[in-house]
């Protein structure tokens, strides 16, 4: 019969020997990361520890290694994907993201599940996941006058994508002047979601790829790409990107995305007739509505609640100033 001291020796062998196919990553703090390798970009290497996946700078990095594998994993193997690492923003109801660049089909196969069809009795458009609470954004325009909303979701599967219709989708907050409006889910039950983080403003710029997800026309999952043609047009008072992506019937309130799969812009105008011309909300805008939605509450009672400008008192002395009955 074996001693307690050799039970606890062959316990503590056993715990040691499985941490030691670990991948790790040495910091030049001395500190030690184990756990997989996700990616090995340019700048940085992503490392799933368990409870979150970390980027870290390689200036930070000293050392790392990978266990029983001859090659670097700089690819997800076939079949499997590596969802963008995600911080989320504390009270902010979105997320942001640490990735770095990747190709369009990268991009596509990460955040194409969160990208969902909004349909509603009057037509449809496109949406897509903030969180994995079932919040999400769509154009005002896309669900203006309706309170039957439809959301259907691909969920990925092995064989490709699998359609799921939900039907409580509750209006949180609509802000027509910037056409917005955040939605929830609310018959999510044990369903996974995926969701997309938001991107800086600051860090679009003219010429930089971009591509969008949407159902233009019904066409579902839709993906069609170019550049940013400037990040400054003005209609009516406030600022679009303006893109060469097309934009069609159906895309609007989907996002339009840069090549770290975060949203830069809504979509929600094309010229039908020319091509080329598409135009979205910049993700300054969408964030804000986003962080003040309780100014923008959808109040069921009253939905299209009009504005209008106090005008000014009229004058009471109708006679010509004093500077111009000098010039009389």
């Amino acid at each position: 019969m074996r001693s307690s001291g050799a039970i606890v020796s062959i316990i503590l062998t056993i715990l040691v020997c499985s941490f030691c196919y670990a991948d790790s990553i040495i910091l030049k703090k001395g500190q030690k990361l184990t756990g997989d390798i996700v990616a090995n970009r340019e700048n940085k290497i992503y490392i799933d520890i368990g409870i979150t996946v970390l980027g870290i700078s390689k200036d930070d990095i000293a050392d790392y290694s990978y266990s029983n594998q001859t090659e670097e994993p700089n690819e997800p193997q076939q079949n499997q994907t590596t969802p963008l690492p995600q911080i989320q923003n504390n009270g902010k109801l979105y997320s942001t993201t640490s990735a770095t660049q990747m190709s369009i089909e990268e991009c596509v196969e990460k955040v194409s599940p969160a990208v969902v069809k909004v349909s509603t009795p009057g037509g449809l458009g496109s949406g897509f996941f903030i969180d994995s609470q079932g919040h999400l954004i769509t154009n005002f325009h896309v669900i203006e006058n309706e309170t039957r909303i439809d959301v259907t979701v691909f969920q990925k599967v092995d064989n490709g994508f699998e359609k799921m219709k939900f039907k409580k989708v509750k209006i949180i907050a609509i802000n027509p002047f910037v056409d917005l409006a955040l939605l929830k889910v609310e018959d999510l039950g044990d369903n996974k979601i995926a969701y997309v983080p938001l991107g800086n403003i600051k860090n679009v710029n003219t010429g930089q790829r971009a591509f969008a997800i949407g159902t233009p026309l019904g066409l579902e999952r839709t993906v069609t790409d170019g550049v940013i043609s400037t990040t400054s047009r003005s209609f009516e008072g406030l600022v679009y990107l303006q893109t060469n992506v097309d934009i069609n019937p159906g895309n609007s309130g989907g996002p339009l995305f840069n090549l770290a799969g975060e949203v830069i812009g809504v979509t929600n105008m094309g010229y039908i007739f020319f091509g080329g011309l598409g135009f979205a909300i910049p993700v300054n805008y969408v964030k804000d509505f986003i962080e003040n939605r309780d100014a923008f509450t959808y109040d069921a009672d009253n939905p299209n609640s009009g504005f209008r400008y106090v005008q000014p008192d009229k004058r009471v002395n109708k006679a010509d100033p004093d500077f111009l009955r000098e010039k009389k």
